[in-house]
């Protein structure tokens, strides 16, 4: 057990150099692998091997996956599709039920989109649709923060559920497939419980400070792609992906052109293609090359974070100490109920201690590689146990806290009512779902 004594002290040391020496989350995670390969007395040549194979197995893995997602998704925003796809999914809805389609929308655009991103995109059209539907704005706000957040962290192409397949050993489809319904399903009680909570809690004279910072927008975007070739970027990917995994429930093997296009970066290659071609309906050849540019550098930062968590994960197989983690859930009776729960609130604690999502995410996963093994259930259980965690407690230390708390003018208070209340109530229902599902499909969806 003094292995898990030297994982806790370098967990530790990372969040220090995070949160207290104010060091670059990747800077951090490195430092804190070469910690804890000190600690367990792993050789040194092994040491530098183990951590440059374990960052370098993740980024050969997903690198390529997670930059063409970034660019498709940075394509949709720029040319106005993913405008054009907020629009049209609300107005489908009705008054009673349109807090239900903002947060639809807000979910599928999340799918390729960052979350600032989808949360600029969609403040200016929730602000309207709260005052037609004479809906308090912050049930709105709350509305797009827990649709946003949890299609970026269960569903792929977003780096957190890609690398899920790559840490815990499994399709990336399995991953869309199991993200999508659980984080769909979830959605919807989601905005229903919230909207009874926050009409409870909300206090206008302390929790909101200011002005909304972005009006609703009545802009021409008869340039922009229309409805169904805006989705059609975000479509192929999927069912390229999709396909394969499919392919696998009824044949033992995938045919070599089924390999090929259903692998996860041809897949999203052809969808980043697809955005370039379809964003020239209404951005110039200019525009679209600064529009990757721009993903290009958002991409960047992202993987050099999670990179560096998968060097944190080939320090902790090169010490043995995930074998050390499955015995010791093993010696807890082999519950799965309980081993995911405990992978819910790692992943909730490093999300309140470090802020970033991406970190908590990639983190808990590594840590956790053996359990599924350890207590016999389908890996993606796993992931979205972690995941849904990582979705939780986000506060004043994560950057989406601060966009979703000053746009809209409200205050720490009003802030931790919307972003933080909003998404931790969908990270409990993700959790409870999962909980639900590993229990009636134990080994698969």
């Amino acid at each position: 057990m003094i292995d898990i004594l030297w994982l806790a002290l370098s967990i530790v040391l990372i969040v220090l150099l995070i949160v207290q020496v104010k060091l670059h989350p990747a800077v951090s995670l490195v430092i804190g692998t070469i910690t804890l390969g000190l600690l367990a007395r792993v050789p040194l040549p092994d040491l530098a091997a183990a951590t440059a194979e374990g960052f370098g197995n993740l980024m050969a893995g997903i690198g390529l996956s997670v930059g063409f997602g970034i660019i498709l998704g940075q394509l949709m925003s720029d040319s106005g599709g993913a405008k054009v796809i907020a629009r049209t999914v609300v107005s489908i809805t009705s008054r009673r039920f349109a807090m239900y389609g903002l947060a639809i929308a807000a979910f599928i655009l999340s799918i390729p989109v960052f979350y600032d991103v989808t949360f600029v995109i969609l403040v200016p059209l929730a602000i309207p649709i709260a005052r037609e539907a004479n809906k308090p704005l912050p049930l709105a706000i709350g509305a797009v923060a827990l649709g946003s957040g949890v299609a970026h962290t269960l569903v792929p192409p977003t780096p957190n559920p890609l690398a899920a397949g790559e840490i815990l050993g499994f399709e990336v489809g399995t991953m869309m497939i199991a993200g999508g319904i659980i984080g769909l399903i979830a959605t919807i009680p989601a905005v229903a419980l919230y909207s009874r909570l926050i009409t409870m809690i909300w206090k206008p004279s302390r929790d909101v400070v200011g002005d909304v910072q972005l009006e609703a927008t009545t802009e021409d975007e008869r340039s922009a792609p229309g409805f169904f070739l805006s989705l059609v970027p975000i479509l192929i990917p999927v069912a390229l992906i999709m396909m394969g995994t499919i392919w696998l429930l009824f044949e033992d093997e995938q045919p070599p052109w089924l390999v090929f296009i259903g692998n996860q970066h041809v897949a999203l290659l052809i969808g980043a293609l697809a955005a370039y071609i379809i964003a020239s309906k209404s951005l110039n050849r200019e525009e679209r090359d600064q529009s990757g540019e721009k993903a290009v550098q958002s991409a960047g930062i992202v993987l050099l974070i999670t990179g560096a968590g998968g060097a944190f994960g080939g320090i902790i197989q090169e010490a043995g100490i995930d074998d050390t983690i499955g015995s010791f859930v093993t010696s807890l009776g082999g519950n799965y109920i309980i081993a995911l729960l405990v992978c819910f609130a790692v992943g909730a604690a490093f999300r309140v201690a470090v802020g970033s999502g991406t970190v908590a995410s990639i983190t808990t996963m590594t840590i956790m590689t053996s359990v599924a093994p350890a207590v016999d259930i389908h890996p993606v259980w796993v992931a979205l146990a972690c995941l849904s965690g990582a979705l939780s407690l986000g506060h004043i230390n994560d950057s989406g806290f601060w966009v979703t708390t000053k746009l809209p003018g409200f205050s720490v208070t009003g802030g931790l009512k919307t972003y933080t209340l909003a998404q931790s109530i969908t990270g409990g229902l993700v959790i409870i779902l999962t909980l639900l599902g590993a229990t009636l499909f134990p080994m698969s969806l």
